[in-house]
Formats: structure tokens, C-alpha cells, sequence
């Protein structure tokens, strides 16, 4: 016999932070190229293509290398692809553009004030935190650099629907980036790639079956 019991709706949310709880990560990179360089494109570029740079990022990320560390291998490979900069405030200047989305928290604290559960999985670089009170916004936090693996590695999601006490077939992932959202999708969470409060609110709306002020 088919079995036509419904599926549950997911009954948590889990948040990306750069990108989605602050304005795009990859404008304020492209902003930093054009200051050091007048290149928007090549810090990305580096991200995505060097290989040296690629893995400065991961073992900072995966909490391997410290900020110091970073900063000043990242340093190295901009001079070598013709930007003049020093190491020193690096990641500060290249995150300096990015600025708290308050649309996008007051989304999170709605979701909050409905009863579901909110966590936050992110991937650290520097000290993007500061000023954010992580422990009172969300329900549980996963930060890659304290658990020593990052997105999209399963394992970092695992842990965050654990914190939750939460399977992942009854989560909603959030997150900027579609790779993220397809790794968090073959764990069987349900994805959203964010682009802003509003849209995601929407879809929210229509996953959780809740209505939220942050999609009007």
C-alpha cells in the first residue's frame, strides 16, 4: 500500500551569515579590488583560481591558520598579481564593505518569534562577528574555523542540524552561495539561495506555512 501520510514541514532555519545577515560579500570584494588595484574581479579571482590562495582560504576557514597567517599569504599573492598592499588590517579592509542587513535580521527574529528554530552556520574569515551578538540571535551557532571543517562539506551542516536537535529533512538552509545550497540539499535540507529578506521571506512563507511581515 502507498503510504499518503504528508510529509512534515521543516520546523527549522538555519542561516548563512556573509551575504545573507550582511549586505553581498562579493560586491565588498570587488569594491577592495578596485581600491588596491582597479581590479573588482581579482580577489575573486584568486579565491577561485589560485591554488596557493585557495588554500590559505580553507585552512583559515577550517581554523588551521590564523588570522596573521592569512593575511599575510593573502597579501603575498595580491602583490603578485600586481596589487600594492601590505598584510596588516587585510581582512578588515577587504570585509569593509559589507554592513549588517537589518532586513534580513528582523526576518530572523520574526522566524524566532513564531517558535521556530534558528541556527547559524557559517564560514569564519577574520573577525567578521564583531558587533553581532551570535549566542542571543540564533538557537544554536556553527562556525567553521571552531569545528574545523567549512561548507559545503557535509559534516559542517551535520553538526548545526545536531545543535538544532534537528533531522535535515526538517531544515531550511539559507545561504548566498548555490554550491552551499546544493551540498546542503543532497544532506536533504531544503535550500534557499538567498538574494534578498524579502524574496526569501517569501519562500519562507510558502516551506514553513507561516505568514512573516518581512515578505510584505
Amino acid at each position: 500500500m502507498t503510504d499518503l501520510t504528508p510529509l512534515a514541514r521543516p520546523s527549522a532555519v538555519i542561516f548563512d551569515f556573509g551575504g545573507v545577515l550582511t549586505t553581498s560579500v562579493l560586491d565588498a570584494f570587488g569594491d577592495f579590488g578596485e581600491r588596491i588595484c582597479g581590479d573588482r574581479g581579482l580577489p575573486m579571482r584568486l579565491f577561485r583560481t589560485d591554488e596557493v590562495t585557495k588554500r590559505l582560504l580553507a585552512a583559515h576557514e577550517e581554523g588551521r591558520l590564523d588570522q596573521q597567517g592569512f593575511e599575510e599569504g593573502f597579501a603575498a599573492r595580491l602583490r603578485e598579481h600586481g596589487a600594492e598592499i601590505g598584510a596588516n588590517g587585510l581582512l578588515r579592509d577587504l570585509q569593509s564593505g559589507c554592513r549588517r542587513d537589518d532586513a534580513s535580521i528582523e526576518l530572523l527574529a520574526q522566524l524566532r518569534a513564531a517558535g521556530v528554530s534558528v541556527g547559524l552556520i557559517s564560514n569564519s574569515l577574520g573577525d567578521c562577528y564583531d558587533g553581532y551578538d551570535l549566542d542571543a540571535m540564533f538557537d544554536a551557532v556553527t562556525i567553521s574555523g571552531q569545528e574545523g571543517v567549512r561548507k559545503p562539506s557535509r559534516r559542517l551542516y551535520q553538526i548545526g542540524c545536531e545543535r538544532l536537535g534537528v533531522p535535515p529533512g526538517e531544515v531550511v538552509m539559507i545561504d548566498d552561495l548555490e554550491h552551499n545550497i546544493v551540498a546542503a540539499e543532497r544532506l536533504g535540507m531544503t535550500g534557499i539561495v538567498h538574494r534578498s529578506a524579502r524574496e526569501t521571506a517569501r519562500a519562507l512563507q510558502s516551506i514553513l506555512g507561516i505568514t512573516l511581515a518581512a515578505a510584505q
